[in-house]
């Protein structure tokens, strides 16, 4: 069964005027099932939602609010739920970061607002590929762009790596720009992103290779109009864990935590000259495992953002699914944990923080 239908807005809300004027609950009930049954029955062309008198909406959302519609004890709680349902498709209330419709937030089944992200596998769909050791699942800057932009805006990403957050802006119809000081990843990434097929929205993406903690970030935004960017995602190496690069520069090659950390905040400097005031950003890291002591780079990390002009907005724990090494070794890491007397990672953390 289709998941979307389109319905048309004007004989909708001509039916629900109708029905608000009805003063017995028997005649609500049987025009709900009379209206229910002709628009989920349904199939206009797809063509026809590009109509102001048409709206995409969900199906089960529709059915939802008709069968709630339909369980009214009295004609007076009726007539709140179809003013209410009447009000979702004749005005809208947006939110003053993103594109949700709040008038009908139950259409947005697939926004997490949960603070445990158990991703089962990484989406391999819209140009994304494992070649690249060290990104990040894309589930990650397509739930962080959702919440925090809108079509059209801007997102900037300083460790872009394969381009990850990228092909997502690509997706979602958000312009995008990544930096990277690897020149062969981002060669790489760029050739990937110009495979990639545009959305309908064209948008501007861009790759720069240099160095995060002093590039200058504005110049590229300037090249395409722009002054600054509404959501910074920051994916960095997880200190030393991963080496990315021979360059003196990588946060990756960082001689001690501490190092990192400074590094790390002059790419938050950075990144916050070009953010927008009450805009977002948001730092995926996880911790590490050194000289048999748990390092707990990701709080680490999240105190050196609130040295800034930042405030933690929330934290996201997502399930981390071990590299394809780990788990072809899953019973010797088992014995390590039980003789180490530790326990292996299986989470990271994504940290949203809101510029003052």
């Amino acid at each position: 069964m289709n998941r979307i239908i389109v319905v048309r807005k004007s004989a909708f809300v001509k039916t629900l005027d109708r029905i608000l004027l009805l003063s017995d609950m028997a005649d609500v009930r049987e025009n709900i099932r009379l209206l229910r049954k002709r628009i989920l029955a349904s199939s206009h062309p797809g063509s026809l939602a590009r109509s102001t008198d048409y709206i995409v909406t969900s199906r089960k959302y529709i059915a939802g609010e008709l069968e709630q519609i339909q369980r009214s004890q009295t004609v007076e709680r009726a007539v709140y739920y179809v003013s209410r349902l009447r009000k979702a498709f004749t005005t809208e209330k947006k939110g003053t970061v993103n594109d949700i419709n709040l008038r009908r937030w139950k259409e947005y089944s697939k926004i997490w607002t949960d603070s445990l992200w158990m991703i089962p596998r990484r989406d391999g769909s819209a140009g994304h590929s494992g070649w690249y050791w060290g990104n990040f699942v894309p589930q990650i800057p397509h739930q962080l762009m959702l919440r925090y932009t809108r079509k059209g805006e801007w997102v900037l990403d300083p460790f872009v790596g394969s381009g990850t957050t990228l092909l997502e802006c690509i997706r979602l119809g958000r312009n995008g720009i990544g930096f990277d000081l690897n020149e062969t990843v981002a060669k790489k990434t760029k050739s990937v992103l110009k495979k990639t097929r545009k959305t309908e929205q064209e948008v501007k993406i861009e790759v720069e290779i240099a160095d995060s903690t002093r590039a200058d970030f504005r110049k590229p935004l300037k090249s395409h109009g722009a002054q600054s960017v509404q959501l910074v995602i920051l994916h960095p190496p997880y200190h030393d864990i991963i080496r990315f690069s021979q360059k003196r520069g990588d946060l990756s090659n960082a001689a001690s935590t501490g190092r990192f950390l400074h590094l790390l905040g002059k790419v938050v400097d950075n990144s916050l000259k070009v953010l927008d005031n009450g805009r977002f950003l948001a730092l995926v890291i996880g911790d590490k495992y050194s000289k048999r002591e748990w390092v707990p780079l990701g709080f680490l990390a999240m105190h050196e953002v609130l040295k800034r002009k930042c405030r933690l907005k929330s934290i996201v724990v997502k399930n981390f699914d071990q590299t394809t090494g780990k788990r072809k070794q899953g019973a010797l890491w088992r014995y390590r944990a039980l003789a180490g007397g530790f326990y292996i990672f299986k989470h990271e953390y994504v940290f949203i923080f809101q510029k003052s």
